[in-house]
């Protein structure tokens, strides 16, 4: 199994350009499964997790393929597809597949808009916390589909289509949005859907959707109005930039120091991350290129957060964060919010040194002068890179375990941190002998 081996202590300096953001391309490929027609789109990131699901849409029948190479393109990083859903071949997403991946279980939606019938695993995924399945199924229901459970497997069906209603998400819910904008584009009659997501990723599968010839209008709103349409055609879409690459990377400069350009983002898409950047003590520039982080890697300021639907803080990088705060000048505090268990980086923290105490559903963070590298475990994707940050700024080598999770998530992260000064290199398989010696550090 791969490790990351990071000795830190270096500054960060040049230009990293953002990937096209995993969590907006899962639902626009899923669309493709709306129309007979081709969807092409721009800028889909090199992750196991886009890997993964083109093998489940290419189960029900999808043909994809991928544009050469062209002069001067960079082959490594974000590509164009087309994906080509000419006939649905199988309305069963199996087990083995959806079990490795939660978002693969909004396949449900198109396949019942579509076909008027899904079979579809109960979803697997990161073990932090429970995920609004029971909302999905709800707002299906009120489309008229008549949903049955049994032995693991969703059973969906509409004997005459589904047909327009109104929904009101008792939590907000991102997957649980995208799904009823999928299901209700195909839907006869009009669809009210209130208290749904907010985020950027939405606005970009709506916006796939009204190309594709669907009738949306209020993404990026509390409430979403779509008229039904009797098919969909083809369209192209760009795939936004990464917000949590960018907030990620926005956070490894504050914590290390230095001055880079993350290229090709978008200030709007993390404002409120931006502004508690800049109270943390960190000069961001923001131009036609995209967003300047400039920081000395000292004089962190502690900032209070709690994780919120967009355009809050966003959970995706409360790990991120917190691994800030564990260098900041201060006592700071950190509210969990979205899932119930997305604590789990706190011990490994604390293994590097930080002073992390735990309280139900908030981290109080004391920070400290200086991080110490050690062995860490990565729990889940977002605990996984808060780690690579820490390990940046701690004194001495950080080997990091289970490392598969960045590889769902992040492109070419080592690539990129290392093109910017980063000492930072993957190990893979046993090449590297494991220090069975573990650290401690006091929990205060």
């Amino acid at each position: 199994m791969d490790r990351i081996k990071i000795i830190g202590g270096n500054k960060l300096n040049g230009i990293i350009p953002i990937s096209g953001a995993k969590n907006a391309a899962l639902p626009l490929m899923i669309a493709s499964l709306l129309t007979a027609d081709i969807l092409t789109l721009e800028n889909l990131p090199r992750l196991v997790d886009v890997e993964l699901l083109i093998r489940i849409l290419g189960n029900h029948g999808v043909d994809y393929s991928v544009n050469g190479r062209r002069e001067h393109q960079d082959s490594n990083y974000s590509r164009t597809v087309h994906f080509h859903a000419r006939h649905i071949v199988t309305t069963k997403a199996p087990y083995d597949l959806v079990a490795k991946m939660r978002a693969s279980f909004w396949v449900i939606g198109p396949l019942l808009a579509r076909i008027g019938r899904a079979e579809v695993s109960l979803p697997g995924g990161c073990a932090i916390g429970t995920r609004p399945v029971d909302f999905i199924l709800d707002g299906l229901r009120v489309l008229g589909a008549e949903i049955s459970i049994e032995k693991g497997y969703i059973d969906a069906k509409t004997h005459k289509g589904l047909v327009g209603g109104e929904y009101t998400f008792p939590k907000i819910t991102v997957g649980g949005t995208h799904v009823m904008l999928m299901a209700a584009s195909l839907a006869r009659g009009d669809t009210v859907l209130h208290n749904v997501a907010c985020e950027p990723e939405v606005i970009n599968l709506a916006r796939c959707l009204n190309s594709m010839g669907a009738n949306i209008t209020g993404a990026g709103t509390s409430e979403i109005h779509i008229s039904g349409v009797s098919s969909l055609s083809g369209a192209r879409i760009k795939v936004i930039p990464d917000r949590i690459e960018i907030g990620t990377y926005a956070i490894a400069v504050a914590m290390v120091g230095g001055d880079v350009m993350l290229k090709g983002s978008f200030p709007r898409l993390l404002d409120s991350v931006l502004q508690i950047l800049r109270k943390t003590g960190v000069n961001i520039i923001e131009n036609a290129e995209g967003i300047r982080i400039q920081h000395n890697g000292d004089a962190i300021e502690p900032y209070n957060i709690e994780t919120r639907p967009f355009p809050g803080f966003p959970t995706d990088l409360q790990a991120q964060f917190m691994g800030l705060m564990t260098r900041a000048n201060g006592i700071s505090r950190i509210t969990e919010t979205i899932f119930e268990n997305r604590f789990m980086h706190v011990q490994e923290f604390v293994r590097l040194g930080a002073h992390i105490a735990l309280s139900g559903q908030t981290a109080t963070i004391k920070g400290v002068k200086r991080l110490q590298g050690a062995q860490v475990m990565a729990t889940d994707l977002r605990a996984s890179v808060s780690l690579v940050i820490a390990g940046l700024a701690a004194e001495g080598e950080t080997i990091i375990n289970r490392v598969y999770h960045l590889d769902r998530g992040f492109e070419r992260l080592e690539e990129k941190l290392s093109n910017c000064g980063a000492n930072i290199k993957r190990i893979h398989g046993d090449n590297y002998l494991v220090d069975k010696s573990s650290s401690t550090a006091a929990i205060s």
